[in-house]
């Protein structure tokens, strides 16, 4: 386990005393909102500073009287799995003058509110800058007017803008991912999942709209998870003559036994002319060419809707803490600035940077700059149109390069969703590089037994959306089988193997690393790509597989919340998954609202539990109606799930009652998230473009010989990058005895866990983001982000 680090900065050191923060929402709504209303409320509360909440954004700001309320701790309870905004949202046009500017200022001064957190898109944003650099002179034509006195211009002489961008269409420069993006595409798999069915059903074209009138993200992210026949976006207007092209492709597929097609087209999308393509115009063009079967569907307002998911709940809480921080640091000089995410880390970027980034990408698409708007989007959005070309459009056999390697693609250890969409990216990028692909069943075990084949293309369309492992997975390790694994090298004459899997596959690794002193064979590029609900690997952040796992935690969650509302008093203690490793109870837990979570890697005593359950007590008896407590499954052993549900029920005799859950297996089946289709879609194809280039350096001689370091490595989120890592070189990493990597970037989100529970607790700032620049270059790998 990680050793404290002295050289830590804790936040004790930035005081809130005195300060009056207001929380607002504005423009569009988007789910994950009111996880950032309730994390700003709560830390700032936590601080010492007054909260203001101002209902109806602006509108409410002008307005004044009853919009401006003082936040409590309990106010924002049971609003994280709640979607849209409990505050309220407008589009206010008389803050759009400088009448209604100046009302609102005299509002805020009111209430002595120099601090605003602002959540919303580019034009919220920009208002509330224009609004800060408005402030000293707004508040010397109050005294003018005699509204306020001369003490107030020097009280409040400056106004504090943090911003968070709040919006489905993720269309914000500067950030990965915006709040509510995640959910949003949510919403579309579930109806595209649902829809798929029905046309396999009666062999139909579906054509799809989803939002994005100036941004085709959602479009783009979506076909690429559901592997959509066809996208149309506003920032790659497809070329002339693009009707017939699509017809010939719906057709191709069709002849090769495909019984449904997907065409799914931004609200916003345009041919090369500016001229809207619409559903029905497409409907119509593959009624007439093809005589298919088509219908349209438009989701609309759908995606908007519902309870965040598990990505954006975390997003919105960690964006909201990060957010406070930043309006404590800030002094007169520092420009307005908006919280982002890069790859899986905070950080602040002035805002008006980012806003200018965002139009310039508009202006761009104005005047027919396409690739450069692309370009614009950031490299995300670029890798994602990468991505989608070279999985939906297969070139024509007499194009592609002729390599003669034989890569073989294997799921090892317990299956997780999302493998299925991996193997799907690894199959199709290697075709596409000219190689031969093969497919091995069941693990090192099969490989062992000769069951490998050859995989075609079409073998693995509609693979995308399937949960578990279709190749069929097994937790054996090669060790045993050496000398039959190597055989079957030989036999098949296996140049590369892509190894997806969690913990046992980076144990396989290391075994066939080691294995390459006695087995020629074995001297092949090789790389392994993380894949276990446990998120327990070393050398990655993240796993393919934990998002879904988490989104079924939270959701069970929800409903067992939901199931005492109007009973009495009630504390549900639920077990999760993840061996030794705590992530899905701690990341788990802070995505919904829960009050303690157990877990290894921070051991508790009896005296720990006590001071929980008296907390928990306390809490019940002034505000909350339901606790929520997790553990992990491997917590310790002694202090049981059993046990603490006794405990609890125990010691919280007349004024809760308890019950436990253990939600076992279900956490790892499902169809994956929107977020794990991307994720193993995005990195094995990075994987396979790897593999080629070392297949290319290590032939000699007629043959393929590898048995450096860099060539058996881990593909893995590093912070802000995409990384590969000779897996001899994690070893000193790991934690062998609990399968956990030593180090784990997760643990410092507990603190914020419990914090947002009312804990008094140190949370570590040492990571906190810090003021860069938009225009600055990201780091070269960073366009697999984390975020889609």
């Amino acid at each position: 386990m990680a050793q404290p680090d002295t050289k830590k900065i804790f936040f004790e050191n930035l005081s809130g005393a005195g300060k009056s923060i207001a929380v607002l929402t504005s423009g569009g709504d988007a789910q994950g909102m009111n996880a950032a209303v309730r994390a700003v409320v709560r830390m700032g509360l936590y601080v010492g500073a007054k909260v203001y909440f101002i209902h109806e954004g602006y509108q409410g700001m002008v307005d004044g009287g009853e919009n401006i309320k003082e936040a409590t701790w309990e106010s924002v309870s049971s609003m994280l799995q709640v979607g849209g905004t409990v505050i309220g949202s407008a589009r206010c046009k008389e803050f759009r003058t400088h009448e209604g500017r100046l009302k609102a200022a005299h509002n805020l001064v009111q209430y002595g509110i120099t601090n605003l957190c602002v959540i919303g898109g580019d034009g919220s944003l920009t208002g509330a800058n224009l609004f800060r650099e408005e402030w000293s002179g707004l508040l010397l034509e109050l005294v003018g007017q005699g509204l306020i006195e001369d003490e107030a211009v020097q009280k409040y002489s400056a106004l504090h803008i943090v911003g968070m961008v709040g919006s489905i269409d993720n269309d914000f420069c500067g950030t990965d991912m915006t709040i509510g993006t995640d959910s949003a595409l949510h919403r579309i798999i579930e109806v595209v999942d649902a829809i798929m069915t029905t046309a396999q059903s009666h062999q139909r074209t579906f054509v799809l709209e989803v939002m994005g009138r100036h941004c085709g993200y959602l479009a783009l992210v979506s076909a690429l998870a559901c592997g959509a026949d066809w996208v149309l976006i506003p920032e790659m207007p497809p070329e002339d003559g693009w009707e017939d092209k699509m017809c010939q492709k719906l057709s191709a597929n069709r002849a090769g036994m495909k019984r449904l097609n997907i065409i799914i087209v931004a609200e916003g999308a345009i041919d090369h002319s500016n001229k809207l393509i619409t559903t029905d115009y497409i409907k119509d063009l593959v009624v007439k060419c093809l005589g298919f079967d088509t219908r349209v569907t438009i989701l609309g307002h759908v995606q908007r809707g519902g309870t965040p998911s598990a990505f954006d709940r975390i997003l919105a809480s960690r964006m909201g803490v990060e957010a406070v921080f930043a309006l404590l640091e800030t002094t007169a000089n520092t420009p307005a600035c908006v919280v982002s995410l890069c790859g899986n880390q905070s950080v602040r970027l002035p805002l008006m940077e980012c806003v200018q980034m965002t139009q310039e990408v508009q202006k761009a698409m104005d005047e027919k700059r396409f690739e450069e708007a692309v370009k614009l989007r950031g490299r995300s959005f670029e890798n994602n149109l990468k991505t989608y070309k070279l999985l939906a459009h297969r070139k024509p056999e007499t194009e592609l390069p002729i390599s003669n390697f034989n890569v073989a693609v294997l799921n090892v250890g317990a299956p997780a969703a999302g493998m299925n969409a991996a193997v799907r990216s690894a199959v199709r990028v290697g075709i596409s590089e000219g190689h031969k692909m093969f497919a091995v069943s069941d693990g090192f075990e099969g490989l062992s037994k000769g069951q490998i084949r050859e995989i075609k293309w079409a073998d693995v369309g509609g693979w995308t959306g399937q949960g578990g492992s279709l190749l069929g997975t097994k937790r054996t390790l090669p060790a045993k089988h050496i000398d039959k694994i190597a055989e079957q090298m030989r036999k098949n004459n296996i140049n590369a193997l892509l190894i997806i899997g969690g913990f046992e596959a980076f144990e396989s690794l290391l075994q066939l690393y080691e294995a390459r002193a006695t087995h020629e064979e074995l001297c092949i590029p090789m790389c392994m790509l993380p894949a276990t609900i446990s998120n327990n690997v070393p050398g990655t952040d993240l796993s393919i597989g934990a998002d879904t796992a988490l989104n079924a935690i939270v959701e069970t969650c929800d409903r067992i919340k939901q199931s005492a509302s109007g009973t009495k008093r009630r504390v549900f203690i639920i077990e999760t998954m993840g061996g030794y490793c705590g992530y899905l109870a701690s990341v788990g837990g802070l995505a919904a609202g829960a009050d303690a979570a157990y877990i290894y890697e921070e051991p508790f005593d009896i005296r720990d539990l006590q001071a929980n359950v008296e907390h928990l007590t306390e809490k019940m008896k002034t505000s909350i109606q339901r606790g929520l407590v997790l553990r992990n499954e491997n917590s310790n052993e002694n202090y049981t799930t059993d046990f603490i549900y006794q405990l609890y029920s125990e010691e919280g005799k007349g004024v809760f009652d308890c019950r436990k859950n253990v939600l076992g297996h279900m956490q790892q089946g499902g169809a994956p998230s929107p977020f794990d289709r991307n994720f193993g879609t995005k990195i094995s194809a990075k994987a396979m473009q790897w593999i080629t280039k070392k297949l290319v350096e290590t032939f000699r001689q007629g043959r393929v010989f590898a048995n450096t370091e860099d060539t058996c490595c881990l593909l893995g989120m590093r912070r802000r990058a995409l990384v590969f890592q000779p897996v001899v070189q994690l070893k000193g990493d790991t934690d062998f005895v609990h399968r956990i990597p030593k180090e784990q970037w997760w643990l410092k989100l507990r603190p914020l866990m419990k914090i947002l529970a009312k804990y008094k607790t140190s949370y570590d700032v040492s990571d906190s983001g810090q003021l860069e620049h938009v225009i600055r270059n990201r780091p070269k790998e960073s366009d697999a982000s984390v975020a889609m």
